[in-house]
Order: C-alpha cells, then structure tokens, then sequence
C-alpha cells in the first residue's frame, strides 16, 4: 500500500475495484465505513453485489475482465472535461500525450458496450474521483488475476497520477494483500527474481553484496521459476519440489493438473502446520510452528512491521520454520549456524534498505513502517511524497482485452471465485475451528435468478460446475448477487475443490493467473 490503513478514513472519494473489502479484509472495511460516515463517496467495481458494494453511492456492477476499459474510460472522462492535476501530470510524470492519445477511443459509451456499465455513471464516478481532495483506490486479487492483471494494475497507476491523487496522506493506490504476512515474503525476497527488498538478481552489485554476505563465490543472475512455471515443468525440468505453507492443490488453477504435477515428482517435501491435500501426496512431512509457537516478524499491508512472540512451545517434533530450512542447509553441506529469529533479522537489516533502521529493540515499541533507513527514521505512512523512486511517473498506455477463455455454446456462463467472510483460503487453518463451521459449514454457488429459471434449478438444489479442466459439485444459492451469465464460489472447502475448474492462463509479466475468469456449464445434478 502506497497508504497508511487508517489514511483510508481520511479520503473524501474511494475507488474500490476488484476487492469484496468488508468480507475479505474486514479491518480495512472498518476504515471504509468509518470515511463514508466522516461524508466520503465510494464507488465499488465488482459484477458481485457485495456487502461493500451495497455501501457505495456508484456500484459499478462491470463483466468480469474488462476493468482496463472502465479505469480507460474514467481517464477519457477526466482529461475530455479537463479535470486532471495538470501541475503534477506537468512536474511529476511523463508520457502524458501518449496516455491521452491511447485512452481517446474509451469514450464512455464505447466502455459502456464492452463493460455494461452505463456511459452517464461512468462520467460521475470520473468526476467525483478527480475532483476529490483526497482519493485513494483499494483493489485486490479481482483485478490482479486476469491474463491482463499487469495492465490492470498499470491503468489504476494512470489513473492516480492523472489526478494528483498519490504522493500525500490519505491519496495513493493501495493493493489489499491477500494473505498474513505475504507483504513480509515478498520483502524477504520470496519471489524467483529479487533478493530482499526487491533488489534485483539481475543487478552485479546486488548479487556481489548478498554472496559476501553469505560467504559464496557468486550467485546466479537468472531468474528462479513462478508457481505456475515449476508446476508446467514437474517432473521434467524439476525433479524435486519443496513446498511450505502453501496448498496448490486447492489453491492453484487447474487443480488435476498440479496433482499430476506434483505426483510426477521424484521427490516432494511439504512444510506445514496441517497435513493439508497437498502434504498427503509427499514423500517426507516437516512439521512446522505456528505463529504462537515461534519468534519473528509479519509485515502487514501497509508495510508495517511487527513483532511475532512465543506464547507456547512448539507440539511435538515441530519447529519454526527457519530452524528447519537452517538445519537442512546444514546437512546439505551449506552451514547456518543462525541462534535465533533476531539474529536473522539483523542480517536482513544489514542487506535491506528499505528495512536497515529497523530493529527488534525499536519494534518492542511499536511496528515501523518502511521504508525505514536509519536507526532515528521514524518510519514512511505513505510512499511518492515528492519523487517516484524512478524519477518521473511514467504513464503507461494499456489497451483492453477479453478473457483467455469466454463463454459459450458448450460453456454458457462465467466463474468467478474469491473469498467467504467466515473462512481464509483453503480452509487448512478455520475449518478445523469447531466454531466457524458453525457460521458457515458448507460451500454454495452464486447463481443468478434468471439463469437458474432457465436451468431449471432451485435454491437449494445439488449441481455439478463443469470447466473444459474438470467437475466438481456444490449446493446452488439463487439470487441476484451475481449478474446473468455469471456464477461465483470460493476455493475455501476441499469438498468443493473449484479450482479443479479455473483456467491456468497466465499473464506473460507477472505470471498471475486468470483465476476470475472461466467458462462452465451448470446442471442440476
């Protein structure tokens, strides 16, 4: 996040595209809610009529995938009737004229045949947002998840910077993350192209730093493989696959695929808390701690960073995860002869400069947000304030395209998946509870009213979804949330494995995905 969390309560215009906020990030929603009391407007893109979408003055109720036409559209709107920040398009960014002459054609009737969305909202919402002291844009996995998700991300940055609306408290683009402390992976360089804090394997003086630092001769400057990469090559390019705190099984697209993936490997070892559907296909099970029964770090979504502490010793053979990774680097003939959680963090401080001023006797006060390079830097709340790390914003052209796999004759209907309030991603840790169960014990499918008519389904009827990559079966929920066309269930129950369904399409930069968008069939079973 460009923001501070509790800066969402300051902004008088919010834009919230591709995130369910209140169900989904409930503590955020919270801010939301407490901005629309304090008079803010929102606006909500998402084809679900969600709980936060029913809180919006605009809900943008657009087909699944076309979300580089709206933000394309709300950029037409807003330099046609000059409403942009020309002092900060003018001093702080570049490659205006190209933005301009790319979004001319996203008229706003022209977005309306591509999106459903009404032209006359599309131009209130245009108006409403650039015309905000303070606007901030919140959006999630609903727009990163497409075969265009780069883009998407891209045609939100055009459309902040347009309008002056990043840089200062209470404005910026603020991405919802969608798992604990999965800002604080990514920090650590848990991604196949960059060291901690996002130096880059490509960089000479990056990889001369860490391999002093680590006591080799040298590092490769090749980029490592994505999730999705490893799993096209299991069993071929890579023979052995070490996996922790992850389930693909229920979690990646094209379930039956990663099984047969995974099965084709020589050698599986998974790391975990639960024995989840993917620890029962491996070959050696290393039980892990779980956030009370370890020390450490979480960083949060606003780079805030945060003291973990033991509350209870480890169960059994358990141990947090860096006593394992450091104890198997030990046996394969590479020594770490780390001593604690602290000792570790000292190192990434000593590599990271976006962390370098932070320390566990400073984080015994409270958490830090970075970047934060010295020892008496308090900390940033929000990033951009006078200068883009590259200099210039670069505004960055994107045009509009459909789907990797739209309906039709054999597939007539759209799914979409996401998150359920009571549940978090694959169920490993809340369905063992024994209470939220209570709230919510079985997995549904959203269908729209009319299309259920003309299925002939009721609320309440067993049916089984089909994908050209699989079936699975589920309990059908009729009603008006999802458009006609559409239908929507979360990846939260095993007995519901519906990203034995999703496409595997990915985008070519980021390589995310198109989890949102798929084509089935529905029949009564």
């Amino acid at each position: 996040m460009t923001n501070g969390i509790d800066e969402i309560s300051g902004a008088d215009f919010i834009l919230a595209i591709g995130t369910n906020t209140t169900e989904s990030h409930p503590i955020i929603g919270l801010q939301v809610k407490k901005a629309l009391r304090k008079g803010a407007a929102l606006a909500v893109a998402d084809p679900r009529k969600t709980e936060v979408a029913s809180l919006a003055q605009h809900h943008l109720q657009l087909k699944s995938g076309s979300d580089i036409a709206l933000l394309n559209g709300l950029a037409n709107v807003i330099i046609n009737e000059d409403l942009y920040d020309r002092e900060f398009v003018s001093g702080r960014t570049e490659n205006f004229e190209a933005l301009k002459e790319s979004v001319a054609q996203y008229t706003p009737e022209y977005v309306q045949g591509i999106t459903g969305v009404s032209a006359g909202v599309i131009r209130e919402v245009a108006r409403g947002y650039a015309g905000a002291k303070n606007g901030t844009i919140l959006y999630t996995m609903g727009l990163t998840q497409h075969i265009c998700g780069t883009h998407n991300v891209l045609a939100v940055a055009n459309l902040a910077m347009l309008c002056g609306h990043i840089g200062k408290e209470s404005s910026g683009v603020n991405p919802l993350r969608g798992q604990n402390n999965v800002q604080g992976a990514c920090d650590m360089g848990a991604l196949p192209n960059v060291f901690t804090g996002y130096q880059g394997v490509a960089l000479d003086e990056a990889r001369a730093k860490f391999a002093k630092a680590w006591d080799v001769a040298a590092l490769a400057g090749e980029p490592g493989l994505t999730v999705g990469e490893m799993m096209d090559i299991a069993g071929k390019g890579v023979r052995g696959m070490y996996i922790m705190g992850e389930n693909p099984v229920l979690s990646d697209p094209d379930g039956g695929h990663v099984v047969h993936a995974l099965e084709s490997l020589d050698f599986l070892v998974v790391q975990d808390i639960f024995l989840t559907e993917t620890a029962a296909l491996a070959d050696v099970v290393l039980p892990a701690a779980s956030f009370a029964e370890k020390d450490g770090t979480f960083t949060n979504s606003e780079r805030r960073v945060q003291r973990v502490r033991k509350a209870v010793e480890p169960i059994g053979d358990a141990k947090a995860d860096w006593e394992i990774i450091a104890g198997i680097s030990t046996a394969m003939g590479y020594p770490m002869g780390y001593c604690s959680a602290e000792e570790i963090f000292d190192e990434i401080a000593a590599l990271t400069p976006s962390y370098a001023g932070i320390s566990y006797a400073r984080l015994e006060e409270g958490g830090l947000q970075w970047p934060c390079p010295a020892p008496d830097h308090p900390g940033t709340t929000y990033l951009h304030k006078d200068k883009f790390v590259r200099g210039l914003g670069k505004f960055s052209p994107v045009e509009y395209i459909p789907p990797a796999e739209e309906p039709d004759q054999d597939y007539p209907l759209v799914l979409s998946t996401g998150r359920r309030h009571f549940h978090y991603h694959t169920g490993t840790m809340t369905q063992r509870t024994g209470a939220l169960e209570e709230f919510y014990g079985e997995e549904y499918l959203e269908v729209n009213q009319n299309d259920a008519a003309k299925l002939d389904i009721c609320d309440g009827d067993k049916v089984k979804v089909t994908s050209r990559r699989g079936s699975v079966k589920v309990q059908a929920r009729v009603g008006d949330v999802v458009p006609e066309g559409m239908v929507f269930t979360s990846f939260h129950f095993p007995a519901v494995a519906i990203n034995k369904l999703t496409n595997a399409q990915r985008d070519p930069v980021a390589k995310i995905p198109e989890l949102k968008v798929c084509a089935v069939k529905v029949e009564k079973d």
